[in-house]
């Protein structure tokens, strides 16, 4: 790390604004953008401490979205310092152990009650959030065409299945778009959520929140891309969320499902796009490895609503259904 230039600048602002010295500093983590992240300790305490290069990140949403999160009582990283000209933050530390690392110990049902109960707190809130719209939803979902099928895999698909993927879409745009908006994180799941002692989980990644349709936060969720449950679980979880949230009360439950297996669809196409993307443009081809999973519950939701035929055949023409590992893990 000494030959790290930013660490470097990161040492010295914690020296010259904090007066932090005589301290161990070591990474914490690092994300898919810019952003890295590392653990400060002084005696028995630590902190997190943010490097997002200002010329390639904006935090301005990462500071007003992490105060209306811990407005409402869910914990999200409390922001004790924050310099915007050097792009440096120092942060509460939520520990190192996230959901995922959890989740097959036995405590899934505790431990997703929780995220739910956070969940419904955080969809009472909008303020100052730019909406899910139609243009955002479409560049989303273009990220499966280009980069997946167009970039990774090298297909050129044919005037009618391009009109066929466009209807797909146009479809899971309306779902989106019909369902009622509220606060959505964008990227609510498993390796996002923090295991806290006090106020679990502990909220990260929430800085593209916008106001966008009430089942996306739970789908994210429930249809994790790193990990996948049984249908009858994931729907036993989401009667809780119905149960328990005052916006779901005059729903009724086959409409929710409905919005829900859609809208996972929507955010899976964009997911293995995202994950080519990040291989064959940044280099991080480990995310390779999740998209058998993230392409099964693509493949699962097409064969359950027959307003997806369409999809489910282009999927077929382009046999995407082929890989022996999305095959083992479609239900």
């Amino acid at each position: 790390m000494s030959q790290d230039p930013r660490l470097k600048q990161l040492q010295q602002w914690l020296l010259d604004d904090l007066s932090m010295d005589d301290i161990r500093i070591e990474p914490a983590s690092a994300d898919a953008s810019f952003r890295r992240y590392f653990r400060i300790s002084h005696d028995d305490k630590t902190w997190i401490a943010m490097d997002a290069p200002p010329d390639k990140e904006d935090c301005s949403a990462f500071v007003h979205v992490a105060q209306m999160i811990e407005a409402v009582g869910v914990q999200a990283p409390h922001i004790y310092h924050f310099n915007p000209d050097q792009g440096f933050m120092l942060l509460s530390d939520l520990g190192s152990t996230d959901y995922l690392r959890q989740l097959d110990d036995g405590q899934a049902d505790v431990l997703y009650k929780d995220a739910m109960d956070a969940i419904i707190k955080i969809q009472t809130l909008s303020n100052g959030l730019p909406a899910y719209d139609e243009q955002l939803l479409n560049n989303e979902m273009q990220l499966f065409r280009n980069w997946y099928l167009g970039q990774h895999l090298g297909i050129e698909l044919s005037p009618s299945q391009q009109k066929n993927l466009s209807r797909g879409f146009d479809i899971l745009r309306h779902n989106a778009l019909s369902q009622p908006q509220v606060f959505v994180h964008r990227d609510y799941h498993s390796r996002n959520l923090m295991m806290t002692d006090v106020d679990n989980p502990g909220v990260i990644d929430f800085q593209d929140a916008v106001v966008g349709p009430i089942s996306y936060d739970l789908v994210s969720l429930l249809k994790d891309c790193y990990i996948a449950w049984p249908r009858e679980k994931t729907l036993n979880w989401l009667d809780y969320f119905m149960q328990h949230s005052n916006l779901c009360q005059s729903i009724h439950r086959e409409q929710f499902i409905h919005w829900f297996d859609l809208m996972g669809m929507q955010r899976h196409l964009k997911a293995i796009g995202i994950f080519a993307r990040l291989s064959h443009r940044d280099g991080k081809s480990g995310y390779l490895a999740d998209i058998p999973r993230t392409l099964a519950y693509v493949i699962d939701c097409c064969q359950r609503y027959d307003e997806l035929q369409t999809m489910a055949e282009l999927i077929e023409q382009l046999e995407l259904t082929g890989d022996p590992a999305t095959q083992e893990l479609i239900r």
